[in-house]
């Protein structure tokens, strides 16, 4: 009886303790999430890629193109939004964060782009992935 009662009880610690943690990665993940939006609105294109992972093998979707690499990626943002007029507001919509796997997530959301030049809106799926202990987008697919 012993024998069962310390199975059970580790069991319900075991449970705890990995909902704690998925709860501490998906306020890690928002919180990325939440410092891009002030690096955007900011017009810190650089501050806004600090959430991706800094890899060649970063891939980025949107638009009909896959890009890789995460200076591409920063490249194009500036070639496209180069100025605080074209940046403008962001802010997200996330409809959830899903457990992949114990060091991926994927984040599906609405983004929502208020501009001088002009509102943009759309939706997104990204997956984040601990690398070296840190949460990082290694997949983006905007539209």
């Amino acid at each position: 009886m012993k024998n069962l009662i310390t199975t059970l009880i580790m069991l319900l610690l075991l449970s705890c303790a990995k909902q704690n943690s998925e709860k501490e990665d998906v306020m890690a993940i928002r919180n990325i999430l939440q410092q891009q939006q002030e690096a955007w609105s900011n017009h810190d294109l650089e501050g806004f890629m600090q959430g991706y992972w800094k890899s060649d093998s970063l891939t980025y979707f949107s638009r009909g193109k896959i890009t890789q690499g995460w200076q591409t990626t920063l490249d194009n943002y500036k070639k496209g939004y180069p100025t605080p007029a074209e940046t403008g507001e962001l802010n997200f919509r996330i409809a959830n964060i899903t457990k992949i796997d114990a060091d991926a997530y994927w984040v599906m959301g609405e983004y929502f782009l208020s501009r001088e030049v002009g509102d943009a809106n759309g939706t997104f799926m990204i997956i984040f992935k601990k690398i070296d202990g840190i949460w990082k987008i290694v997949g983006d697919s905007s539209c």
